[in-house]
């Protein structure tokens, strides 16, 4: 289990060690192509953008997903 902040230190939101290993492929890029994932790190995506923290949008077919919140 991890702990992420947001909204500058107002909340605070647990997420598993897997969902901490999807998020960490954010650190490098600004978003991630859904074909660009395994099966099972789509899923985390998917509970990600459930929490609030990924935001998952579709440009022309192709569904990306990005970091909701700012390090």
């Amino acid at each position: 289990m991890k702990i992420i902040e947001i909204a500058k230190g107002k909340i605070l939101l647990p997420i598993t060690n897997e969902e901490a290993e999807v998020l960490a492929k954010f650190k490098t890029a600004e978003s991630v192509l859904r074909h660009q994932l395994e099966d099972r790190e789509i899923y985390l995506a998917n509970q990600l953008v459930n929490k609030d923290i990924l935001l998952r949008k579709n440009h022309d077919g192709k569904i990306t997903y990005s970091k909701k919140i700012k390090d």
